[in-house]
Formats: structure tokens, sequence, C-alpha cells
């Protein structure tokens, strides 16, 4: 399948991320929130938090909204990192995964994003009205 150029913003977030240790930081974070195994697997946090900071970036104040459009983008959907086959998660599981985590998590996950991304060094925008820096 042709892989599209990609969305230089998403691509370099993920770069800072990854760099960071994002996903071990949010698993470790969330860890206590999460049955070690009941029936179907969870969404992973990591990729919960991507899909809000996808809503967040993108001016999408829904879950619904915020599951079609990483369903419509082949770039946001590597920024999710799910392969080509898999499925983006639907509105309810992050509407389960929000559920479950305080508010305080929230705050100490987004947080730390904000820190490490200011102390990359580099200033992020996007073609919407926000950005970080």
């Amino acid at each position: 399948m042709p892989r599209s150029p990609g969305h230089s913003f998403y691509d370099r977030l993920h770069e800072v991320l990854a760099d960071a240790g994002f996903d071990t930081f949010v698993e470790t974070t969330c860890k206590p929130f999460y049955a070690p195994r009941m029936g179907a697997p969870s969404l992973p946090p990591g990729r919960d938090f991507r899909m809000h900071m996808i809503g967040y970036f993108e001016g999408i104040d829904a879950e619904r909204g915020i599951a079609w459009r990483c369903s419509d983008s082949l770039s946001l959907r590597s920024f999710l990192r799910l392969a080509s086959r898999d499925k983006v998660p639907d509105h309810s599981w992050l509407s389960k995964t929000r559920g479950r985590l305080p508010h305080e998590i929230h705050e100490k996950v987004f947080g730390w994003i904000e820190s490490v991304v200011a102390g990359s060094g580099g200033t992020f925008s996007c073609a919407t009205s926000r950005s970080i820096s």
C-alpha cells in the first residue's frame, strides 16, 4: 500500500514523544486503573491520549468526531501507531477509557507532554489555529 508523505506536525510530535518514552510513561502512570486481564483488551493508554491530542489540535471536541477523523487519515493512523489493517478505536472505547482515568491522571499526562515538547527546543504548529511552542 502506498504511504502518504504524512503530516510533518504529527511526525515530529511522534518523534519527540517516542524519544522521551511517552508510551512507557503513560502505561506506568495509568497501570493502577487497568485490570490485569478482564474481557476484551483495553485501548492502550498511549493511543487514547494520542487520540485526544488529535482532537485538541484539530479542534474536535466530540469523541465520535475524533474517531472518524482518525479513521479517515493515513497520517493520523500512523501517529496512533496503527498498522494499515488495524481498526481505529471507536468513540465508545475513548469514552470508557476517559471515564476510567481520574482527572488528575489526565492533568499529569498532558502536563508531562507539555514539558517534553517545551523542552524539545522546537516549535510545533499545524494548519489549525492551535500550536505548541
